[in-house]
């Protein structure tokens, strides 16, 4: 039985478990890009780190809001797997890839479609592989979703879900608080250069125009403006609604590890679920520390240890027991 997550007293405070692991330098490993040409004319890319043999697992990334193959998460990630020799493989949502995608549309916390396309070419092309995926963030809920979505016909033999906003109203509101907002102020400036530069290449007229996008202070805001009518909601308030994972939790079928802290600064009290309407297949670890996407659990703040890669490896590959407060 392993210990519990517990932050060094260095790090207890969230912005450093959230902040401190973006500054940490983690090494690029080389990975192979391979795309994926949709139905609807759009793309997707996947970057590799070797391919799984015969019957042995591969796992696949699913990064957060305007992450990718570079996000901290995901380089400690892949090198953890490049040690171990696993196979392992980021799937970019649309336009994350450092590449902009074709279509008007662009990705979203409640799209699981383009996932589940990646899922079941995998599951095809390697048909005696365990397939395992872990979601970091808005990558989290999407995963999430598609668990809840499916059932016991996930192609997962097993998930792990990471600091997801599995009900993204109460965390929008949360990331208009306090210091907080400086997290949704990055994260927001990243979202209306993208996309400026999207309708500067191709004008859509059913969007706002630069100046309406540069306007849009707050995810509520570019939510109810972009997001969600970009997407087929009629504003925010649909979008948030049916796009978050929280009320399909119950309907997962296949085991499914989630990991949050008490104090994350992107995520309100709403996103924690009820344990004893959660299936058996469902293991919930909920920690006082953490951040978002953080949890790191020793060294020093120039050489920080991290419990993440371990502790999901561990629920993904040796299915082993940890417990939660």
């Amino acid at each position: 039985m392993q210990p519990l997550f517990s932050p060094p007293w260095w790090s207890r405070n969230p912005h450093i478990q959230t902040i401190l692991p973006v500054l940490t330098k983690v090494p690029q490993l080389p990975l192979q890009r391979e795309r994926l040409e949709l139905d609807d004319g759009d793309f997707i890319d996947l970057d590799w780190w070797a391919a799984p043999e015969v019957g042995h697992p591969v796992l696949v990334l699913i990064h957060g809001l305007e992450g990718s193959a570079s996000s901290h998460y995901a380089r400690r990630m892949v090198q953890q797997c490049a040690q171990r020799g696993l196979a392992v493989v980021v799937h970019h949502h649309r336009g994350c890839s450092g590449e902009p995608n074709r279509l008007p549309r662009s990705y979203h916390s409640g799209d699981t479609a383009d996932i589940d396309h990646t899922f079941r070419l995998l599951r095809h092309r390697y048909p005696q592989s365990p397939l395992l995926a872990v979601g970091y963030s808005l990558g989290g809920n999407v995963l999430a979703k598609y668990q809840g979505e499916q059932g016991s016909n996930s192609l997962l033999s097993r998930a792990a879900v990471v600091s997801a906003p599995l009900e993204l109203a109460g965390c929008s509101r949360k990331l208009e608080q306090g210091f907080s907002r400086v997290y949704q102020r990055y994260l927001l400036q990243q979202l209306q250069q993208k996309m400026l530069a999207k309708i500067a290449h191709s004008p859509v007229p059913a969007l706002p125009d630069a100046k309406t996008i540069k306007q849009l202070n707050t995810f509520y805001q570019f939510d109810d403006r972009l997001t969600g009518p970009m997407h087929g909601f009629s504003g925010a308030a649909e979008y948030y609604a049916r796009a978050s994972a929280l009320p399909l939790l119950h309907k997962i079928g296949r085991p499914t590890l989630f990991i949050h802290a008490a104090d994350d600064p992107f995520m309100s009290q709403s996103v924690i679920p009820n344990t004893s309407s959660l299936p058996a297949c469902v293991q919930y670890e909920l920690y006082h520390h953490g951040g978002h996407v953080g949890f790191i659990e020793g060294g020093t703040p120039w050489r920080p240890k991290f419990f993440l890669e371990r502790r999901v490896l561990q629920y993904l590959l040796e299915k082993d027991n940890v417990d939660p407060l």
